[in-house]
């Protein structure tokens, strides 16, 4: 059976940034090894399977893969998904739903002058806050000193609205860009409340990155060793809830504009909202442009 995919590049308008996806149309029958071993051979951050919906009412069963193992929820995967899938048929419909190991994942589908230019995530569960992590260990991890570590508004975190991630507010510009993975204080720091990799950022942006309100940057195991993501859906996603659970406003809507991947050549822009009432968060988004790249197709010998 010939099997189509495409690949593309999400939160970016430009080839060659933001985050690279390749999307398996055609996943009916495969088995689990076998989409493990696709998403290997491709060798991107994540690759995707398509499969018919279980439940009536549902758009598509989405199976999200890293090159070494299957993840219940992803912020570039499903943003790349919904636009590839929009852009399909004849008309693009407003929204899809996608079904997830993380649960339902409602996706928006954004247009410009009738054209599908990308998508917007709704989160798929609420904001989970779980174990701290000292200034000294996260600076540790990241090869900076403690002093460069903020912590006025949060210590470094775990939270989650569908995948854990540990959050770390850097000081300064200069300190995010100096960063760099060290591989010795991962291993003694992770895993933790079911995360494996960290996510920083600052939120002091020269005039030269705005109109951009945060800068980060993620790092993660990837296919060897630890590497860096330029564009990380969820994680953004999070933050972004994180940050407007500590607002102290209790009503509104909190929009914020996140550079990724500029410090490795791959500049995105991911943009969220997150919807308040009563005190609560009641809702969170992230989306972005996508760029389509390559399409083919494949057939798995025997």
């Amino acid at each position: 059976m010939q099997r189509r995919y495409m690949t593309l590049d999400v939160f970016t308008d430009c080839a060659f940034g933001g985050n690279p996806l390749a999307v398996v149309l055609d996943a009916g029958g495969l088995s689990t090894a076998q989409m493990q071993a696709i998403a290997k051979e491709f060798n991107y951050s994540e690759t995707t399977f398509v499969l018919p919906a279980r439940a009536e009412g549902h758009d598509a069963e989405v199976r999200i893969f890293t090159v070494h193992s299957e993840i219940p929820f992803a912020g570039h995967p499903n943003v790349g998904t919904a636009f590839v899938l929009a852009r399909l048929g004849e008309t693009a419909p407003p929204r899809l739903l996608f079904e997830e190991k993380a649960g339902l994942v409602t996706v928006e589908i954004l247009k410009e002058d009738g054209r599908v230019v990308g998508a917007e995530l709704t989160a798929p569960q609420p904001l989970k806050r779980s174990a701290q992590v000292g200034a000294e260990q996260a600076a540790a991890c990241l090869s900076l000193s403690a002093a460069d570590i903020k912590t006025d508004r949060h210590p470094p975190h775990i939270i989650s609205v569908g995948l854990p991630i540990l959050a770390v507010e850097l000081a300064s510009r200069e300190a995010l860009r100096r960063a760099s993975p060290d591989t010795a204080a991962f291993a003694r720091t992770f895993p933790i409340d079911g995360a494996d990799a960290i996510y920083l950022y600052t939120r002091e942006v020269p005039s030269a990155e705005q109109p951009c309100d945060v800068q980060a940057r993620m790092f993660h195991p990837g296919a060897s060793g630890l590497s860096e993501d330029p564009a990380t859906g969820s994680a953004t996603v999070a933050a972004a809830a994180l940050f407007a659970d500590l607002d102290p406003a209790r009503d509104g809507e909190l929009r914020l504009r996140t550079g990724q991947g500029v410090d490795m050549g791959r500049p995105s822009l991911l943009l969220t909202r997150v919807r308040k009432q009563n005190g609560a968060i009641v809702s969170a988004h992230v989306g972005g442009h996508c760029v389509p790249m390559m399409e083919g197709t494949f057939r798995l010998a025997g």
